[in-house]
């Protein structure tokens, strides 16, 4: 049986969008049509690959595993067309970019935009592995991440070094520092993100060389909710040093006697990079790098 490559482009669409109302918009389709192929597609395998629920929709076990596949063939189209499109202008073009931290990448997609009015983007935020999965799935086309890797399938360039630093409440006994050794941890409260996250990971790695053994850790999902409970009095949080904003809330604690410098990379499938808008992407946040 020959499978139907309009079944898989609207089964695509669908999952992308998590509906065939958003599907059909972004296709330029009337809903019907795209329902049908969908349909089509699985009464011709006698599949389920969609369990709808009013307008959304979620992905079946089966519907998640070909869509997998779906994202690297239309990953593999979209590098074909633009390998024969050779250096036609950047006039047009969606570009998806998954990110540990919004800090690292808004100023160039703004540069970008500037440069190339007619791009658009979509950006992802997660822990660092998971920005890593997100291009290793053909879920991103770029990433922005602190994770280093030497997986070949993998075109990474470091742009900058950062390091950690740590905060505190206005009035944690702490805040009358500037800056703290890292036995201050010892004994203490600490605030940090889920496992995964390249900030815990050189945090819990450093204070294990040290020795350090801190009291309770409270485990938060973002950055946002580690400034939250943070402020809120729950203990020391970490933080990269170009991610900190200061106000009265907090406090930012330089961290003396180990080294917490941590790289920043961009990265995308190593077989992507020669695409214009992959390659645009990479030129524009080196040109800012060298800038900094």
């Amino acid at each position: 049986m020959t499978i139907s490559y309009s079944g898989l482009a609207a089964f695509h669409a669908v999952a992308e969008a998590s509906s065939f109302t958003g599907a059909a918009k972004a296709r330029n389709v009337s809903q019907p049509t795209l329902s049908s192929q969908v349909r089509g597609l699985e009464e011709a395998y006698g599949v389920r690959l969609f369990d709808r629920m009013g307008r959304q929709v979620k992905l079946t076990p089966l519907g998640q595993s070909l869509f997998v596949i779906t994202a690297r063939l239309f990953a593999a189209q979209d590098e074909a067309q633009s390998l024969l499109a050779g250096t036609r202008t950047l006039q047009r073009g969606h570009l998806r970019i998954a990110a540990d931290s919004a800090t690292h990448v808004m100023t160039a997609l703004a540069r970008m935009r500037e440069k190339y009015p007619g791009l658009t983007f979509s950006m992802t935020i997660g822990n660092s592995s998971q920005v890593v999965d997100q291009i290793m799935d053909f879920a991103a086309d770029v990433a922005i991440t602190a994770r280093q890797s030497s997986d070949p399938r993998l075109h990474i360039v470091k742009l900058r070094s950062d390091r950690l630093v740590a905060f505190v409440s206005s009035d944690h006994p702490l805040a009358v520092h500037d800056a703290i050794p890292i036995e201050a941890f010892a004994g203490q409260d600490i605030v940090l993100r889920e496992r995964g996250s390249i900030t815990r990971e050189v945090f819990e790695g450093r204070l294990f060389e040290a020795s350090v053994r801190p009291a309770n850790l409270l485990e938060v999902q973002s950055r946002e909710a580690v400034r939250e409970a943070v402020a809120a009095g729950f203990g020391i949080g970490v933080i990269f040093s170009a991610e900190f904003r200061a106000d009265a809330q907090v406090k930012c604690l330089e961290i003396t006697g180990t080294d917490f410098s941590v790289g920043e990379y961009a990265a995308c499938r190593a077989e992507r990079r020669r695409i214009p808008l992959v390659r645009s992407f990479f030129e524009t946040v080196q040109e800012l790098a060298a800038e900094d």
